[in-house]
């Protein structure tokens, strides 16, 4: 039998398909070139990927230790500076440079069905530099981001909610200012080392908007179909993706027990998608 695979965020019903996603940037929606800055037993500066860092950062300042050829002993006085503010034209330009991770087909995915996301990043630059970059993936259709189909299916949402009409570029900047945006070391960064709890933080904003912003749209779909009498949310769900199975982890563990949990976790450590 011929799988039939849905590629839009509302179905031939009218009815939203209730998926959300959440994402951590570096290394799983895109291998960025930026580095953090190391220090080695000379003094010098040496930079590190973000994937390595993902292996290697709670040996930072415990000991020192090999990383190719060098001794690292540090962080060097300002370790994350090209992933705080001061770097946000460098991540703009880095970005379109970026080579695909492992959550860019379902990122592409959930931009190209006009589905609500969440960036949750341990990076610390303006959200709004973060809501740029995305921007220009769909401007520029980066790596098969389809701006006619996300504003198709724009215009079906906006449907459903009965809005008055805009233009197409109105319609992506109010789609991307619906979307949230986590740099958890923006104005905190400690959050870059220790992203954990900060993503955990960041992610229960996101559920409680995703909830709010779910029942609202199930039961406006419920309410054009006149059946408001018998009217029972879809249960939303969220997709976590993250390539730090630690951070995996946490969000794991924090969220599996709770009762109305939504949250989905999966790994894409070593480049694998896989839940978690």
């Amino acid at each position: 039998m011929k799988k039939i695979r849905l590629n839009e965020g509302i179905d031939e019903m009218g009815t939203p398909d209730m998926k959300y996603y959440a994402f951590d940037w570096d290394d799983n929606v895109v291998h960025m070139p930026t580095k953090i800055i190391l220090k080695n037993e000379d003094g010098d500066e040496i930079g590190m990927s973000t994937d390595d860092f993902a292996e290697y950062r709670h040996q930072i300042g415990d000991e020192p230790f090999n990383y190719k050829g060098e001794t690292i002993v540090g962080y060097s006085d300002e370790p994350f500076k090209n992933f705080q503010t001061p770097g946000d034209k460098d991540f703009l330009i880095d970005a379109m440079r970026a080579k695909l991770g492992p959550a860019f087909d379902d990122f592409r995915e959930a931009i190209n069905n006009g589905s609500i996301f969440s960036i949750i990043t341990a990076r610390g630059h303006n959200p709004n530099t973060l809501k740029e970059a995305v921007y220009n993936y769909i401007i520029s259709g980066f790596n098969g981001i389809d701006k006619d189909e996300l504003v198709k299916n724009l215009r079906k949402y906006r449907d459903i909610n009965d809005d008055e009409d805009m233009s197409d570029d109105e319609l992506i900047k109010t789609y991307l200012n619906m979307n949230r945006y986590h740099p958890v070391s923006y104005n905190d960064p400690e959050g870059a080392a220790n992203p954990e709890e900060a993503k955990v933080r960041a992610m229960e904003k996101f559920v409680e908007y995703i909830k709010e912003m779910a029942y609202d749209l199930d039961k406006k779909v419920y309410l054009k179909k006149e059946v408001s009498n018998n009217f029972v949310p879809t249960k939303p769900t969220i997709g976590f993706s993250d390539d730090d199975i630690r951070n995996v982890e946490v969000m794991k563990k924090h969220f599996k027990d709770k009762p109305d949990n939504i949250v989905k976790t999966y790994s894409t450590a070593g480049g694998i998608k896989k839940e978690y």
